[in-house]
């Protein structure tokens, strides 16, 4: 099974509503294990190493190009 990058949600808004509306009110340590609580659940759903490998390296790769862009924009 490849990894799915186009949304899968009937609403993509709500789904990231409802993300964002789980953090409400939790502190930055709380809210760091909710995501790390989500992602090894969701990871479990997954249940394809594979897929999860490829999820991991797309996540780390987005989060350089971001890192990248942040630099080169207070370079400027």
């Amino acid at each position: 099974m490849p990894l799915s990058t186009s949304s899968n949600f009937a609403k993509p808004d709500d789904a990231f509503r409802a993300i964002v509306e789980a953090h409400r009110g939790l502190n930055d340590e709380q809210s760091a294990d909710l995501d790390a609580a989500l992602v090894l659940i969701l990871a479990n759903h997954i249940g394809d190493l594979d897929v999860l490998k490829e999820a991991i390296a797309l996540a780390a790769r987005r989060m350089l190009d971001a890192s990248q862009q942040q630099q080169q924009q207070q370079q400027q």
